[in-house]
Parts: C-alpha cells; sequence; structure tokens
C-alpha cells in the first residue's frame, strides 16, 4: 500500500538514484527495476517517470552517482603515487559496488561526475610528460588490471579463508609425475608458505614501473 500523496517523499533524481543504488548493491543488478525502486521509496512506479526517462538513464545515473573522486593535478604528488592512490579508490568503489565493474566498462560514461574524474586521471599522466598516445595507453592498462582484480575476487569460486582446507582436498588429485608444478603450488598452501591470496599492489607496481620505463623512453627519443 502507498503512502498518501502529502505524506509521500520529496522525489528528486538523486533521491531515486541513491534508492536504485541501494537495492544493487543489497539484492545485485539482476533484480533492479523502476517498480522495485518505487517500492523501495514506497511511491507508485509512473511518479518516477518526472525524473527519470527509463532505466537506462537510471542506470547511467547510478554510475555517475558513484563515480571516484579524486583531486585534480597538482606538482605535490608524483604521477606513481596519484596513480597508486587512484587505483585504490576505484578498487574500494568497485568493492562497495560489486554491480559496477562491468557497467565502467562497457557504458559511454559521460556525466560530470565521471568526466572530471576522467580529466584529472589524463591530467597526472600529461602533467609527468606522457605523449597523448602513452597517457591514453597507461590510462586503459591500469584500469584493465582494476577490472580484472576485482571481477576475479568476485567471481573466484573459493572464498579466501578456504585456501588451505582446498588445497589440501585437491592434493591427492595431483600426480607429482605428470603435474609436479601446480602440486608444488599447491603444496605450499597447505604447508603455510604460501597463502594463496593474490596482492593488488604487485600487479600495480609492474604496471606503473613498466610504464615509467616507457615514459623514459619517450622524453629522451
Amino acid at each position: 500500500m502507498k503512502v498518501n500523496k502529502k505524506d509521500a517523499p520529496k522525489l528528486t533524481r538523486n533521491t531515486i538514484i541513491t534508492a536504485a543504488v541501494k537495492i544493487a548493491d543489497r539484492d545485485g543488478m539482476d533484480s533492479l527495476s523502476m517498480r522495485k525502486v518505487a517500492n523501495e521509496l514506497d511511491v507508485e512506479a509512473m511518479s518516477l517517470y518526472h525524473h527519470i526517462k527509463n532505466k537506462n538513464d537510471l542506470i547511467a545515473g547510478m554510475v555517475e552517482h558513484i563515480a571516484p573522486k579524486i583531486d585534480p593535478p597538482s606538482g605535490d604528488i608524483t604521477w606513481q603515487k596519484a596513480m597508486t592512490k587512484r587505483a585504490h579508490i576505484v578498487k574500494y568503489v568497485l568493492e562497495q559496488h560489486t554491480w559496477a565493474a562491468h557497467l565502467f566498462i562497457s557504458g559511454f560514461n559521460d556525466g560530470p561526475r565521471m568526466l572530471k574524474y576522467s580529466d584529472s586521471t589524463v591530467g597526472y599522466l600529461l602533467q609527468a610528460g606522457f605523449s597523448k598516445k602513452l597517457a591514453d595507453y597507461a590510462w586503459n592498462i591500469i584500469d584493465s588490471y582494476i577490472y580484472g582484480f576485482n571481477i576475479q575476487q568476485q567471481d573466484f569460486p573459493i572464498k579466501a579463508s578456504e585456501y588451505k582446507k582446498v588445497a589440501q582436498q585437491y592434493l591427492p588429485y595431483l600426480s607429482k609425475t605428470e603435474l609436479p608444478h601446480v602440486r608444488a603450488m599447491t603444496q605450499s598452501i597447505v604447508d603455510g608458505t604460501h597463502d594463496g591470496l593474490q596482492d593488488f599492489d604487485f600487479g600495480l607496481e609492474l604496471i606503473i614501473e613498466g610504464l615509467e620505463k616507457k615514459r623514459s623512453q619517450e622524453i629522451k627519443n
């Protein structure tokens, strides 16, 4: 049952989008619908269309709502530290909103907040002496790593707390002669010499170190 019109909360685009983000965080993106958002706000579904064109407009608004915020370029921070900080900010956003990574990748996200975030990203790289081409490559490879790491963590079938237990279960099935390397890796998890967890900073540092080499070569040439 809906509340009386005079008692209904004041609808705005922001309140609708905030409710949609709450639903997606709680129940997953597949559960999202205009009707469900209306139920969350305790209003009639048709009233949403005064502020939101359609579901695609709603989704675009959700992406814009959670777009990462990073400081604009300044001389107080190196590009390496800026990109490392940015990577951790984006990683955190994607962990809080597990539905967002695919939309960050697949959508044409042109809201003012997302564009500002993109502009600051490119600005740090250009300010550091990257050419426009190399800055574009750098931006995209860093993002590919962040998104890939996030999706792999979300979809990995084993919880971190169960790695050792699962490794113990699989070890007897790994032949010492036919699969010696996989067995050795699995044995290290069983022994506790390796926890099996992937290190986000390890990969990020490798990428940034490689990009710095490319930047230095480009400047010299």
